[in-house]
């Protein structure tokens, strides 16, 4: 597998302005029927820029003048809509709260291989942007990997990058893989969705980026790996600022009960952390799974369990925890709410830190599938989700929503 490297702070040319993604001239891309005040924005618009399509949204806030800036990251998928191929992350920037965002910029490329699953997390002390990405071989699919069909160079390998610049400018990827993922792990993806700097609590400061793998079947086992119970969720910690990595907690009991899958991350207001994940065809009757963490991610309370009144389609998630007027707002959850397909993207409310959840706000009923959740303001939230009307992934947009319209 080719190294990963950096295209410095290039842009996509000449092709991209012409095809419409992306015109400095112009404000961003506007989804249809949208109000004055930008409440919402397409920010990646599939069979654009050189690309086939976007997937697998990302986003944060970096700190600055207010209301800072928003850097946007996604999946660029060259050729098909297929998870393996030529795929690079990209990223968009907003400095005014999502209404309008700069050209394409590609962070990670790995010449005709796959580098996705961005995990972009900020560092509250310093404001350095990190980003976690995990990459493998253009032909090696992830049910290839899951059988152990490709050795180490060709199968999943884990990168970081930073930017001091909020997004502008980026050192280039450094792989961490050693680090990051067990040699007897067979799959493995960070995120997908934002990364958690605690900010209170014995821990302020650690980054922990949630994460799933795959584990090998035992010996004389007439299984594959491909069975969901192979699946399992762990977390990475770093403690100075994204420089080193370890593994915090690892969930991988092959019961078949809960099969964490893609998992996000959120500090509740006591400083424990909420995990919530997807449920890759447990025997649970949900399809989401939580667990807790009070220790800053290092181990879990518990096993994770079922999120027992969310009603999802099987599917990546994002957890945010809120906060008005310094005083704490709910805890939200974004996910399709139709649970046989990927459409009705919703947002949920808790106050009681992910117990229970309310039934939510329904964004739209169109197709609708991978989100993230930012806090763009005290007053506001944003989510960058894939939609469209023929195809959840149509589109990748930013919309504003007002915090109290969550409660």
């Amino acid at each position: 597998m080719p190294s990963l490297f950096m295209r410095g702070t290039m842009l996509v040319g000449l092709a991209a302005l012409l095809s419409g993604c992306v015109d400095p001239g112009r404000p961003a891309e506007r989804s249809a029927g949208e109000a004055d005040d930008c409440e919402s924005s397409v920010v990646f618009r599939s069979g654009t820029g050189g690309y086939h399509t976007f997937r697998i949204p990302a986003v944060v806030m970096v700190p600055g003048d207010t209301p800072g800036t928003l850097v946007a990251f996604a999946e660029a998928r060259r050729d098909t809509r297929a998870d393996t191929g030529d795929v690079d992350v990209v990223t968009r920037r907003s400095t005014d709260g999502g209404c309008t965002w700069s050209p394409i910029q590609v962070v990670a490329d790995s010449g005709r291989d796959t580098v996705g699953n961005p995990v972009p997390v900020v560092v509250p002390e310093t404001g350095r942007l990190v980003l976690l990405t995990c990459g493998n071989a253009a032909t090696a699919t992830e049910e290839a990997i899951l059988r152990g069909d490709h050795p180490l160079a060709a199968g999943r390998r884990v990168y970081v990058q930073h930017s001091d610049t909020a997004g502008r400018t980026w050192s280039s990827p450094t792989e961490i893989t050693d680090q990051a993922k067990r040699q007897d792990w067979r799959w493995y993806a960070t995120g997908p969705g934002h990364g958690l700097a605690l900010t209170h609590g014995p821990h302020t400061g650690r980054l922990v980026i949630p994460a799933n793998h795959s584990t090998a079947p035992p010996a004389g086992s007439t299984d594959t790996g491909t069975e969901p119970r192979y699946y399992g969720g762990h977390s990475l910690l770093s403690d100075d600022g994204g420089a080193g990595w370890r593994i915090g907690y690892v969930d991988d009991t092959p019961d078949g009960r809960v099969n964490v899958n893609e998992t996000t991350a959120a500090q509740l207001p006591d400083g424990r952390v909420y995990f919530n994940a997807r449920d890759q065809h447990g025997t649970t009757p949900v399809t989401r799974a939580h667990a807790y963490s009070g220790d800053g991610g290092l181990s879990l309370d518990a096993p994770f369990s079922p999120t027992e009144d969310v009603i999802a389609p099987i599917i990546e998630g994002s957890v945010l925890q809120t906060r008005q007027d310094r005083q704490t707002g709910p805890l939200l959850l974004s996910a399709p709410a139709d649970p046989t397909a990927r459409s009705h993207m919703t947002v949920r409310s808790s106050t009681d830190d992910g117990l229970s959840w309310s039934t939510g706000l329904r964004l739209t009923t169109d197709p609708a599938a991978y989100s993230d959740l930012v806090q763009v303001d005290r007053n506001t939230v944003g989510i960058l989700y894939e939609t469209g009307r023929s195809s959840a992934y149509d589109t990748i947009t930013f919309t504003r929503l007002p915090l109290d319209r969550l409660r």
